[in-house]
């Protein structure tokens, strides 16, 4: 299987992790969405990141469509078998995904709109839905054990997003959520390979 991918993805960084924790073995290829490289929009008509493509050429896109994949597929599970506890995986993975969704907001208002056109109020309505759900995790962590979950892999990589576009900007008052990716590190060896990277 190939995953089309870009380093700094956040959602690149879920799936490969997640992979990895499964030991399903994926040929990556870094792709860069701005150019539209045939052989990530001739797959997926979004033309976004993360893309599986599957051994038999089935084209498999949204980062949580793809973690559901892996699950089905691995020798192990991503996500819990009790009702109650895969609620809770997948909801802290909406909620991770949720402030990467706003991350990459704010980067690209600053990045593709001219410095006049850039949107101070758009910016500050991203920031207070990210510090809202930031405060929130801060103070309901998940349980981090040799059990890792879907969610795990999906807050792993939005914190490593945060260190690598946001350092100083988020970690102020939030002791235990800063401290948990060398938590998760603990449990989950390639960690600092496999986060966000420029």
């Amino acid at each position: 299987m190939k995953l089309l991918f870009a380093p700094a993805s956040p959602y690149s960084s879920k799936v490969r992790m997640a992979a990895r924790h499964l030991g399903i073995e994926l040929e990556e290829e870094r792709v860069n969405t701005a150019e539209n490289p045939p052989e990530l929009v001739d797959t997926n008509p979004l033309g976004k990141i993360p893309t599986l493509i599957t051994d038999d050429g089935t084209a498999i896109f949204d980062s949580r469509a793809i973690m559901h994949y892996l699950h089905r597929i691995g020798d192990k599970r991503l996500y819990p078998k009790k009702d109650e506890k895969r609620t809770e995986a997948e909801v802290l993975e909406a909620l991770a995904d949720g402030i990467s969704d706003c991350l990459l907001a704010i980067v690209y208002e600053k990045r593709y709109r001219s410095p006049e056109l850039v949107s101070q109020d758009a910016i500050d309505r991203q920031w207070a839905k990210i510090n809202r759900s930031l405060d929130y995790l801060d103070k309901h962590l998940p349980k981090t054990a040799k059990k890792l979950h879907g969610g795990h892999f999906a807050l792993a990589a939005t914190l490593g997003y945060l260190m690598l576009r946001f350092p100083g900007e988020w970690e102020n008052g939030r002791a235990a959520l800063t401290e948990w990716p060398a938590k998760f590190a603990k449990h989950f060896e390639p960690y600092p390979a496999l986060r966000p990277k420029a």
